[in-house]
């Protein structure tokens, strides 16, 4: 493996903007950004390079947002954070929350991690241990599901 140094400059922003697509919340993604790369080098020797880097990164990431979601629970509202960011009519704000709640937990994920975290279809399978198909193609049925549910629903 590359210099750490090389590793965090290389990585940041991408586990910033995986972990700011799952909390929605810059502090927070802030911090288990940090969190994350202090880990990595902590548990550096236990890398044995049978994975990308990004996927070892997002594996200590994704476990660390879920710690400290179980110590805060009440802290991260998804819907709060998101209505706040989205660009479009209160009203179909709501429609649209309510209609990704309904997606299967793949589907959110992919979801949040394009719209909110920027992240490319090939990030996206990587960050999801799938390919860039994979996340094309859950992309696309997300959308059309919500397209679905928002004409039902309006």
């Amino acid at each position: 493996m590359e210099s750490f140094e090389h590793v965090y400059k290389q990585y940041a922003q991408f586990i910033y903007k995986f972990l700011l697509s799952n909390c929605h919340d810059e502090s927070i993604a802030q911090e288990l950004t940090q969190e994350t790369f202090y880990q990595a080098y902590r548990s550096l020797k236990s890398y044995d390079g049978s994975c990308q880097v990004s996927t070892w990164l997002c594996s200590i990431a994704k476990r660390l947002y879920a710690a400290y979601l179980r110590k805060h629970p009440s802290t991260i509202d998804l819907d709060d954070s998101m209505i706040a960011s989205a660009q479009v009519d209160p009203v179909d704000k709501i429609r649209l929350l309510k209609a990704i709640r309904k997606l299967s937990e793949a589907q959110k994920e992919v979801i949040y991690l394009r719209m909110y975290g920027d992240l490319s279809f090939a990030q996206i399978g990587e960050v999801m241990e799938h390919s860039e198909n994979w996340s094309r193609v859950t992309f696309y049925r997300a959308k059309e599901k919500l397209r679905k549910e928002m004409e039902n629903d309006g």
